[in-house]
């Protein structure tokens, strides 16, 4: 098969024929339809994730937001055949540990060694291996296409499951995303005004909340020309329900967290880079005296993928107002490498893979 491979970190992608996968008993192989360019695929090529997070060994394939085609399943697994239209959640499990028990396969115990992309190869290639394709894979509906739903798999359903579960938004409160430009600061934008929010986008271009803005955003702030805090608590009349810092960057955890007011939640959504070490300082005082709250999303379990893919299907949500540009697989590498500046407004997805 044809894939994009890193011969070696931080260097341009080299396009070759390398093996096919090999189908585990439990798992099955896909025939990538579409896959998103994550901004985690970027820390993984440049080696700048956050300290103690995960590491690539060249060579190595990238890819872990994807949707495709089931070509192949393993002699375990139950629940699909070949033909079967698919996403597989970024974040899978196994489905014995404690989390996945419980129904949070999403922080399974075990996912360090199970995710497409990161774990092993992944989708920047024409076919890709999944494990326990029973307990992860989740059925697109015919109606949906393929480049529609590819960032499901990892930002859209990160900021559906942070937007609904865990920060629990509700019509008529105040959302502030803070790197609301990026795909999953335009995924935030989109859901959390599905929900009946006012949502305010903070960015530091013009472009980038001019297309949050078009999403659902009732007020923008360029944070390169006016003191966002103030702005948002100017808007909100004393700060945010809920803030947002979907880029991972120290000052926009901080700046979100000095958003909100009393009583208010404060959302993680974008991870740290090899600046921060997976350290941000916070206000820790104001937090106390204020009651705020601090919640965090990783991914979705696949079971919760229901809800959103019926709000999809009746036009609540439409995830591929995301997608800003679709590109082949030979150009992977070049909008890998403007990831480093925050380059893409929005998500920009491969969906060729052979020309």
């Amino acid at each position: 098969m044809r894939a994009a491979v890193i011969e070696e970190l931080h260097k341009p992608l080299v396009m070759r024929e390398v093996p096919d996968p090999v189908c585990p008993p439990d798992g099955a192989i896909v025939r990538v339809g579409a896959n998103g360019i994550c901004r985690t695929d970027w820390a993984l090529w440049a080696g700048d994730f956050w300290t103690g997070g995960p590491q690539v060994q060249p060579p190595f394939v990238l890819g872990h937001e994807f949707a495709g085609t089931v070509v192949e399943v393993g002699r375990d697994v139950r629940d699909w055949r070949d033909g079967d239209r698919v996403i597989f959640p970024m974040n899978p499990g196994e489905g014995s540990c404690e989390m996945c028990r419980s129904g949070n396969q999403h922080v399974c115990e075990h996912v360090d060694s199970l995710v497409p992309g990161v774990s092993y190869w992944g989708a920047f290639a024409e076919y890709v291996m999944v494990r326990f394709a029973d307990v992860n894979l989740v059925r697109v509906p015919d109606t949906v296409g393929f480049v529609d739903v590819a960032a499901l798999a990892c930002r859209y359903m990160t900021a559906f499951h942070g937007v609904v579960d865990q920060a629990r938004v509700r019509g008529g409160e105040w959302v502030a995303v803070y790197g609301a430009g990026g795909g999953m600061g335009l995924s935030t934008v989109e859901i959390a005004a599905a929900t009946g929010a006012n949502v305010i986008a903070i960015d530091i271009s013009d472009e980038k909340l001019d297309a949050a803005r078009a999403l659902g955003a009732v007020h923008t702030v360029n944070a390169a020309v006016d003191e966002p805090t103030e702005a948002v608590k100017t808007l909100t009349r004393g700060g945010a329900h809920v803030s947002v810092d979907a880029v991972g960057i120290a000052e926009a955890c901080r700046n979100s967290v000095l958003s909100l007011r009393t009583r208010g939640r404060h959302l993680q959504l974008g991870h740290t880079t090899g600046a921060e070490r997976g350290d941000v300082p916070l206000p820790i005082d104001v937090m106390m005296v204020k009651e705020l709250e601090i919640l965090g999303a990783f991914g979705m379990q696949g079971q919760r993928f229901g809800t959103m893919l019926n709000m999809i299907e009746a036009g609540r949500l439409n995830p591929g107002r995301i997608v800003t540009r679709t590109v082949g697989l030979h150009e992977a590498g070049s909008v890998l490498e403007s990831l480093e500046t925050y380059g893409p407004t929005g998500v920009v997805v491969i969906d060729e893979f052979r020309g």
